[in-house]
């Protein structure tokens, strides 16, 4: 991976990142494609939006269809067949998410498939293995996720896993990196802590001292916590990270949410809620949200954003897509989710562009005002 920073006005950064499949200008959204493509689209929809790295789910990919399937698809690239760079996560998450499905010990994560019920351990090394098959430009190692509010004991035992983990998958990489097994991809640590400081720093610190990993992500956020909570931990934890790496904060969130982190020194993000709202009926505009299933705009023959050229807004209005949700037409979910992930990655586009031209500043306050108008 290459990594440089093109620009930096106050906190906020504009960098490069180049992997083998892309290269990657940031501030990124990279929307959240589970089961290999995001939902409701396809590659080309993919490319269309200019998408140069999307999010893939190793828990779900090694249930089905399989790793070893994938790889013989040619990696998530030849299976999908979208050319540009896949991030995957490590499973860490759905162990959380699923925790009535899943235990942590000092080793790894036991859980039970919510397709079948059949177990199964990821271990530090297992999941890296899973992701070699996948073929992912950047992989996350194993981390240990907790629900806020936690006890001080359960986030500290938190750390230690994740710290332990971290250093086995280094170590790991490292080894099959010499077998010429990963060579072209990337692994990303992540840091834990919940929202105290004291257990952010020490994470940050004992993570961020191992230089072999490729970057840096912030996890456990955006899991019960208040926003203000949240844009805090990211403040402070930002302190401690290296300037030289990309930092990529998992899981969040809205627009307001990569806002205001972008202007707390944060490069990546990725989050389900632009698709998921889509689909839901949420729309994200310039001007706030938009509530499909509203019968106020039945009749309204506007686009959805009058500020927005993408694909459904070039070519629909508003009422005809009040009209396909309401009548539950597949369409829909595309043309939705189309508009969704234009917003996004348009917005962080535009966010780069002002921190290139050092108004960085008035970008986030004109954000504000359109959204509250």
């Amino acid at each position: 991976m290459e990594f440089k920073i093109d620009k930096i006005d106050q906190n906020a950064r504009a960098c490069t990142i180049k992997t083998a499949h892309s290269t990657i200008q940031t501030p990124v959204f990279m929307p959240v494609g589970t089961a290999g493509i995001v939902k409701a689209l396809d590659s080309n929809d993919m490319l269309s939006l200019g998408a140069e790295i999307i999010l893939g789910n190793t828990y779900h990919l090694y249930l089905r269809p399989g790793d070893e399937l994938v790889k013989k698809f040619g990696g998530l690239h030849g299976f999908s067949k979208f050319p540009k760079s896949f991030l995957t996560d490590s499973g860490g998450f759905q162990a959380f998410s699923l925790s009535d499905i899943s235990k942590a010990d000092k080793n790894g994560i036991m859980f039970k498939s919510h397709i079948d019920g059949s177990k199964h351990y990821f271990t530090p090394q297992k999941v890296l293995d899973i992701q070699y098959n996948l073929n992912s430009d950047i992989m996350m190692i194993l981390d240990d996720l907790v629900a806020l509010p936690n006890t001080k004991e359960r986030i500290k035992l938190s750390i230690e896993r994740t710290t332990q983990w971290a250093k086995e998958a280094i170590e790991y990489h490292k080894s099959q990196q010499a077998r010429g097994i990963g060579v072209d991809q990337n692994i990303f640590a992540i840091i834990q802590g919940g929202i105290d400081k004291e257990f952010r720093k020490m994470s940050a610190e004992a993570l961020c001292a191992m230089e072999d990993y490729d970057g840096f992500a912030i996890g456990g956020l955006s899991v019960g916590e208040l926003n203000n909570e949240m844009y805090d931990t990211v403040e402070w934890t930002t302190s401690f990270m290296p300037t030289n790496k990309p930092r990529y904060l998992m899981g969040v969130g809205t627009p307001t949410d990569l806002i205001e982190n972008i202007h707390r020194g944060v490069d990546m993000f990725d989050c389900v809620m632009p698709t998921r709202n889509a689909r839901n009926g949420t729309l994200f505009t310039t001007f706030g949200k938009v509530n499909i299933k509203s019968a106020v705009y039945k009749e309204d023959s506007l686009p959805i954003d009058p500020a927005c050229d993408c694909y459904t807004c070039r070519n629909y209005s508003i009422g005809y897509l009040n009209h396909l949700f309401r009548s539950r037409e597949i369409s829909y979910f595309r043309l939705g989710t189309l508009h969704n992930l234009h917003y996004y990655l348009t917005l962080m586009r535009d966010a780069r562009n002002a921190i290139l031209e050092g108004r960085w500043l008035e970008f986030r306050a004109e954000f504000y005002a359109k959204q509250q108008a």
